[in-house]
């Protein structure tokens, strides 16, 4: 029941973005923003995938390297990755070597190209958009899922993703500004519904 952390600087804080410095320039200048463009929202989904089951911590410190074996994430390029590429990613200790989150990167990829016939990934995932919450007051009443990412998911399944599971894309519709998670006493709080359209 962890509410929000007041740092040296002053600033409140969620309890996991005040501590370790990586996570807390992510907390304070990633997490919650929209982003913009395919590439930005294929990136954060492919992240969001290849961190299920372990720490966020462990993606970020790895996240050059996921950028450089994933072109970018360049969907077309991705996209025409093949058995040889599968084989190189799964050689490469920079990012995580898991074949079922490598093919599922790619298939991603794939079904991301496919979606542009029907006005995108970004403006597909924006869809699920709820209505704004009240602001949790600790960790415990931020959710792991919500109707609308259990929506979501099966949605993107349905188009041709994979890991792309409830749970997942609740971390996906946090990160990117969808719902603002930022605790009552956060500093970032209400960043996320300002910002985006």
């Amino acid at each position: 029941m962890s509410a929000a952390v007041v740092g040296p600087d002053g600033l409140g804080r969620c309890p996991w973005g005040a501590g370790d410095p990586v996570n807390l320039a992510y907390h304070d200048t990633e997490w919650g923003m929209r982003v913009a463009g395919e590439a930005a929202h294929l990136e954060r989904l492919t992240l969001e995938a290849f961190q299920s089951g372990l720490s966020w911590l462990t993606i970020l410190n790895k996240r050059e390297s996921f950028r450089a074996a994933f072109a970018g994430f360049d969907a077309d390029t991705v996209a025409a990755y093949d058995a040889a590429d599968v084989e190189r990613l799964m050689a490469d200790a920079g990012i995580v070597r898991n074949r079922r989150k490598v093919d599922a990167a790619i298939a991603n990829a794939r079904a991301t190209v496919a979606l542009r016939e029907h006005g995108g990934l970004e403006d597909f995932i924006w869809s699920f958009r709820p209505d704004p919450a009240p602001a949790p007051r600790t960790s415990a009443d931020v959710p792991t899922t919500s109707p609308e990412s259990v929506a979501l998911s099966k949605a993107l399944k349905k188009a041709g993703f994979a890991h792309v599971g409830p749970t997942t894309m609740y971390a996906l519709m946090e990160a990117i500004g969808l719902v603002d998670d930022h605790l009552e006493g956060c500093h970032r709080r209400g960043v996320a519904t300002t910002l985006a359209p």
